[in-house]
């Protein structure tokens, strides 16, 4: 086991450093002057200077690499005597001093993921913590109505297998994967929101904090979060549906559920004892994707409903050209996609003890 967890963790590892490189070279090529850009178009060469000094902009590309992973890396190298952004003297960042060597300090401290161009030096890391876990919390709610009701569905298609009902769930589940989010997103948001908005008593837009008419009082928005939620699950719904019926079929052939029948269990037995722990394979390695790629997924529906999350942060960013929002997003989506992957593996193992972790 701890041979297997060593193993994983260096493959996360080697993905997180492959996807850090990829986004600082991609992002470094594009036009525009980033110093440009923190100074909101300031042509002043004295301003523009010392910015470029301040930041590492004035160094070769492969410097300003060596510095972003030192920034990133919880165990960095820093000048006593720099006057740049490498420079933890202040003790800014919550670094903890380990030894020094010459003029280079040693420090431990929590990955530095820059500050904002755009929101007059707000450090990245605060940016997300105001908005992940508004997306953690859409994220949770919609792969929860996919897992729950898709189950539910795949088993009664299952069941009736080839009469019109089985049918008809097919062909919505078909007609839900084929569906762009964005689509759904604007289609909601005009029937619920707009066209039924008197029964339904649904906001066409709405985050899940609101402040009051006097701005003293915060409240939390339950059921802003239903159309968005609702939306972004429709697509995982309809392939938990098809996984669920296709495992399940699959499943009923097997020869211990024929000896279960045989025994004169009941069809709920069956598959609760029985059937549905040995189908949920695949429909896991379904959701573990869905929910991570949802995290990156949710930007379109987060900008149509006006969903404070990640992803109506990354859009905003992108529309202003804030670098540093738009690499410290990706890089955190990305850790969180390869942290979720490594827990599916065990869950697997959970699920069917004949999988060997080893």
């Amino acid at each position: 086991m701890l041979y297997y967890l060593v193993k994983k963790l260096s493959y996360a590892f080697i993905t997180l450093l492959g996807v850090i490189t990829v986004i600082f070279f991609l992002f470094t090529v594009l036009p525009g002057d980033p110093a440009r850009m923190m100074l909101d178009q300031n042509e002043d060469p004295e301003q523009l200077a010392k910015v470029r000094a301040k930041y590492g902009f004035d160094k070769p590309v492969f410097t300003q690499y060596g510095y972003y992973l030192n920034d990133l890396s919880i165990l960095s190298f820093h000048s006593k005597d720099s006057t740049n952004y490498t420079s933890l003297a202040t003790g800014k960042y919550n670094a903890l001093t380990l030894f020094s060597i010459k003029n280079t300090t040693v420090v431990l401290k929590y990955p530095y993921l820059r500050e904002s161009f755009q929101k007059t030096g707000k450090p990245v890391t605060e940016v997300i913590k105001e908005t992940l876990p508004n997306t953690i919390v859409l994220s949770i709610c919609a792969i929860t109505i996919a897992f729950v009701l898709g189950i539910f569905l795949g088993i009664v298609s299952a069941q009736v297998r080839d009469s019109w009902l089985d049918k008809t769930i097919q062909i919505v589940s078909t007609f839900g994967m084929s569906v762009p989010s964005f689509f759904s997103a604007i289609l909601f948001a005009w029937l619920f929101g707009y066209v039924l908005h008197k029964y339904t008593h649904l906001s066409m837009t709405g985050s899940l904090y609101a402040m009051d008419d006097f701005g003293e009082e915060i409240t939390i928005q339950w059921k802003n979060i239903i159309l968005p939620a609702v939306v972004l699950g429709i697509r995982p719904l309809a392939v938990v549906i098809q996984l669920m019926r296709n495992s399940l079929l699959e499943v009923y052939n097997q020869e211990y559920i024929r000896t279960a029948r045989a025994k004169g269990l009941s069809k709920f037995r069956i598959i609760k004892n029985h059937a549905l722990k040995n189908a949920l394979n695949p429909v896991v390695t379904a959701i573990s994707g869905w929910f991570a790629s949802m995290l990156a997924g949710a930007v379109f529906v987060e900008y149509i409903f006006g969903w404070n999350g990640l992803g109506k942060e990354i859009v905003d960013a992108l529309n202003t050209l804030d670098l540093p929002i738009i690499m410290g997003t990706v890089l955190i989506i990305a850790t969180l996609f390869v942290t979720i992957n490594i827990l599916v593996d065990f869950i697997y193992a959970w699920l069917d003890p004949k999988i060997k972790l080893e």
